[in-house]
């Protein structure tokens, strides 16, 4: 358990972000090395720096992983520098706070460009690498991989994507021995609410309503670090659980009103 990720490359889309630096640093603790994929290079740098700080090998790439051909150069730089890629974790994501009659089409297409294509640039980049360490790739969903969420369609639909594409792709990959894992958190405390799109593609600025505590992000790291060395296929985490997959599969209409309730503060649950 110790030595699984010991000089074992690790590739984290949305590195700077509150999952993408829990992720970095559980992985890095565990001897691997960090290939961090962002947008802003002067977080990429800082952090990069906290890193070393802690005896942790890294390296930060700018790169939109909406552009194809960007993802496919920055993997041919990661293997320059590190020779290996052996595990990618899908972590970069964007939400989205609007109804559906409110939410402008290029809002759709953002969200998906974001969740779902960023998650197929990189994947397919990786693959050859991949195939040949026999590695694995995470991918992180939510618990709207399979249930409904309140103003939330255009995210909703993109991890739907990611389950289709995902679940089919453990198949091809399984004769090959890469595994593949969703990862469907609950409420986490990251940067994805804070930076949340409006309908008409602005930044929200009104905080989201709870009912509740987030999980610290750094718990849903290790939950994750420790399903990556079973190589599960399927990891549910944080508030979700097997009493919410139940109630979302055998009775949606409740759960759709619950969920519905607890994101705009109403009260639903007894307690």
């Amino acid at each position: 358990m110790v030595s699984t990720y010991r000089n074992k490359t690790v590739v984290i889309t949305g590195a700077c972000g509150g999952m993408g630096r829990a992720l970095s640093l559980r992985f890095g603790q565990a001897g691997a090395r960090i290939a961090m994929i962002d947008l802003n290079s002067e977080q990429l740098d800082t952090f990069k720096a906290h890193l070393e700080q802690k005896n942790i090998q890294a390296k930060g790439y700018v790169c939109d992983i909406t552009k194809n051909a960007q993802v496919h150069d920055t993997f041919s730089k990661i293997l320059a520098d590190f020779t290996s890629v052996d595990l990618l974790v899908n972590n970069a994501g964007i939400t989205h706070r609007s109804a559906f009659s409110e939410t402008d089409i290029q809002v759709f297409h953002r969200v998906m460009q974001v969740n779902y294509f960023g998650a197929v640039h990189c994947t397919k980049a990786a693959m050859p690498a991949l195939c040949q360490s026999k590695g694995q790739v995470i991918t992180m969903s939510s618990m709207s991989g399979f249930t409904p969420l309140y103003h939330r369609s255009a995210y909703s639909a993109s991890k739907h994507a990611l389950h289709g594409l995902f679940d089919d792709l453990r198949l091809e990959l399984e004769p090959r021995d890469v595994n593949v894992m969703l990862v469907c958190p609950g409420f986490t405390a990251t940067d994805i609410r804070r930076n949340a799109l409006e309908g008409d593609g602005s930044i929200v600025n009104e905080p989201l309503r709870l009912v509740g505590s987030a999980t610290p992000a750094s718990q849903v790291a290790e939950e994750i670090f420790k399903a990556s060395l079973k190589r599960r296929h399927l990891l549910l985490v944080s508030n979700v659980n097997w009493r919410a997959r139940i109630l979302a599969r055998f009775f949606p209409r409740f759960f759709g009103h619950y969920v519905a309730g607890h994101l705009s503060g109403v009260h639903l649950d007894p307690e």
